[in-house]
């Protein structure tokens, strides 16, 4: 797990964005894993610019996003569908047939789970899996105590999840309580995972995930055992991590090996 710490929120999206628009040059057909939420969007405004600016092509990219709310219809407001057309498909050259979002509104919702987990086996698996943290350290809607093992599946959504959710709605009743979600096994088979986490409020779900045990109670701390997690964090997401200082240290001297890693 590589720790890197930028200085502010800009700095941390144009990070993400290097990372990512690195991963479709070196790959023209590349499966990106998608989060939804406040903090990907500097991310994906800087890939429409991009594609405005003629500097990156979508037209072969496959997506496959983290959740959707059980319930929503695609053209809700606060849903993940609407989301994501929002902040980025409809803003840049993808082909509506390389996009997956989990059908919420599935009559079967086992079956929907089971389809999604397929789609993404058939597309190769994920190259590149971008991820948010939540209050409680999770990842997804993989709440506390969902097994490390899990694919995607059905989450019950905890009070303190739909209480952090309801700001989006009119009022918390209107949160829905059910999601479909990639699990932590289905995670953990991207190539690659880049975590990102902006502000001081997440500082203590970041410390539990990167310095606590990994635990299913907090289920982003899973990625310790990833072979290639990136935890793309800022100052304020950094502030309650006991070896910081180590982790700049790391980053720094790993410049030295620029070109040979």
């Amino acid at each position: 797990m590589d720790i890197i710490i930028a200085s502010d929120y800009e700095d941390l999206s144009d990070r993400a964005h290097r990372m990512v628009l690195t991963q479709m040059e070196e790959h023209t057909r590349t499966v990106l894993g998608l989060a939804t939420g406040s903090t990907p969007e500097g991310l994906y405004e800087r890939l429409v610019a991009d594609h405005r600016g003629e500097e990156v092509d979508f037209s072969k990219t496959i997506t496959f996003n983290l959740d959707e709310y059980v319930g929503l219809d695609p053209s809700h407001e606060q849903s993940y569908h609407y989301f994501m057309h929002e902040k980025l498909f409809d803003h840049v050259n993808i082909n509506p047939s390389n996009i997956h979002l989990p059908n919420g509104q599935a009559l079967n919702l086992t079956h929907e789970c089971e389809r999604y987990e397929a789609a993404i086996d058939r597309a190769g698996g994920i190259d590149l899996q971008v991820l948010g943290i939540g209050r409680d350290g999770h990842i997804g809607f993989n709440e506390p105590t969902t097994s490390l093992q899990s694919r995607t599946h059905i989450a019950t959504l905890t009070p303190e999840t739909v209480e952090d959710n309801a700001r989006f709605f009119d009022s918390k009743e209107d949160v829905p309580r059910f999601a479909i979600t990639m699990g932590i096994r289905t995670i953990l088979d991207a190539q690659k995972c880049i975590l990102m986490a902006s502000g001081e409020h997440k500082a203590e779900a970041v410390r539990r995930a990167v310095e606590g045990p990994v635990t299913a109670s907090v289920t982003a701390s899973a990625l310790q055992m990833h072979r290639n997690a990136i935890v793309l964090i800022d100052e304020a997401a950094a502030s309650a991590l006991e070896r910081k200082d180590y982790y700049r240290w790391i980053q720094e001297n790993k410049e030295r090996l620029a070109g040979r890693l």
